[in-house]
């Protein structure tokens, strides 16, 4: 499995606070199954700056250092951003660093709501070639009281991934309901951990895939597995899965 979102890279973020932790989170990924992870550190978030260049020194001293312990994983880069108005003033400058150096930007929105300017910025992203990744959008407020946003946001452009802790059901009942909602709606195209740890913010991708497949089969799971390995190669992602509902809105069901 390929996990496009963890906080594995030691000392730089809320995330693996030191090498050991972020070695037990290694051996934790590939007990799971997961064999690449790309690292995506906060940035530009009011609390943590992780420029491109730093990130990139960063992913190879970690790298190091698993071949040093013999732990079959890779880590590939990339960063968190968090939405801001200058995003692509600093794309342009070379402060943004998409996943693993593709056309694909993960994007944060503030957990409360959804700035006003973001429908503006994904088209902008879009003109310079890049495809903005909406990080963890079950767990934003805005969008849980108004999901039609999340429809509008997809519809203009922007793809979205979502928390394998909250398909588990480790943020509570309301956002697993969330998160499947997404799923039927045919609005999710990523599954990824958001891992910080391994104990409060673990990795729980193998679990998720597990509720998806109960819910929605074996080939939902394929696709959003077969996503996360298009996305590392910088293809072209799917969309409307196979044999499911094409995107819809929600039409108040919440």
């Amino acid at each position: 499995m390929i996990d496009i979102h963890s906080h594995i890279l030691p000392s730089i973020d809320d995330g693996a606070q030191t090498l050991a932790d972020a070695i037990a989170m290694a051996k934790a990924a590939v007990a799971e199954g997961i064999t690449t992870i790309i690292a995506t550190p906060h940035h530009r978030n009011g609390t943590f700056d992780n420029d491109k260049q730093s990130v990139i020194q960063h992913v190879y001293a970690l790298n190091e250092a698993l071949r040093t312990h013999r732990i079959p994983l890779s880590i590939l880069p990339g960063q968190e951003v968090r939405i801001h108005g200058e995003l692509i003033e600093h794309y342009r400058d070379g402060d943004i660093l998409p996943l693993t150096e593709t056309k694909y930007v993960l994007v944060e929105l503030p957990n409360n709501h959804v700035p006003r300017y973001t429908d503006q910025l994904i088209f902008d992203m879009q003109l310079q070639g890049l495809v903005p990744i909406i990080a963890h959008p079950e767990r934003n407020s805005e969008l849980i009281e108004n999901p039609n946003k999340l429809y509008d946001l997809v519809k203009k452009g922007a793809l979205t991934q979502l928390t394998a802790a909250s398909i588990a059901g480790k943020f509570g009942k309301n956002i697993k309901k969330f998160s499947i909602q997404i799923i039927e709606a045919n609005l999710a195209h990523l599954i990824a951990s958001d891992a910080h740890n391994i104990t409060t913010r673990a990795f729980h991708l193998r679990e998720a895939y597990d509720v998806i497949q109960k819910q929605f089969g074996s080939q939902a799971v394929y696709v959003f597995q077969e996503n996360a390995e298009l996305l590392v190669a910088g293809e072209t992602l799917y969309k409307d899965a196979p044999g499911r509902i094409k995107t819809k809105k929600f039409f108040g069901i919440f």
